[in-house]
């Protein structure tokens, strides 16, 4: 049985020129962003453990209104977290190295078929998830506008535009899994 028929060895890697070498490992110049990126995941935790204080110490005195503005503020925040986890382990596994996570019963189920395109559609779906948040609260607080003696953060414009915002993230979506399709070779299903 020759070396490269046995699935316990692999076969040895011929060593690289300088040249692809160089290029190759440029790579790794992505991980202080990824590093960063983890950063901003600690001061998403320190924000949402600051408003769930603030939502806690304040029950009694809140309206429902108010308690479910910061509520919605509270998932946006578990959102944007989620897109940033999204990022850091999709984009260190597709462009850095891989992170060996098979059979690691905490594996995300999307890690096991993740590449570009994927990775693609699932941040324009958590992006759009995050607008409709936002687009929520901004229809929730729009409820003050014309109404004398109540202030409201918003103008009837402001929410307009939101709104034309929210729908350009959804026919962008819809363009980029579009593209997607199109470019996927035939009989190769798209996960």
């Amino acid at each position: 049985m020759s070396p490269t028929s046995d699935p316990s060895r692999s076969p040895s890697l011929a060593p690289m020129r300088p040249l692809p070498a160089l290029i190759f490992s440029s790579r790794w110049l992505q991980l202080p962003l990824y590093i960063g990126l983890i950063v901003a995941q600690c001061v998403y935790v320190f924000l949402f453990l600051k408003e769930l204080w603030h939502l806690v110490t304040h029950a009694f005195d809140f309206s429902e209104q108010q308690i479910m503005l910061v509520v919605l503020g509270l998932i946006d925040v578990v959102m944007i977290s989620n897109l940033l986890i999204m990022v850091i382990v999709g984009g260190y596994e597709t462009f850095v190295s891989r992170l060996r996570l098979e059979g690691h019963p905490d594996q995300p189920e999307w890690l096991s078929h993740v590449n570009a395109s994927v990775l693609k559609i699932k941040l324009a779906m958590a992006i759009i998830g995050i607008s409709s948040i936002h687009l929520l609260r901004t229809f929730i607080e729009a409820g003050n506008i014309g109404i004398a003696g109540r202030t409201a953060n918003y103008t009837e414009t402001g929410v307009l535009l939101q709104t034309m915002i929210h729908v350009v993230f959804i026919l962008s979506a819809i363009g980029i899994a579009w593209v997607d399709r199109m470019t996927v070779v035939p009989n190769h299903k798209p996960h």
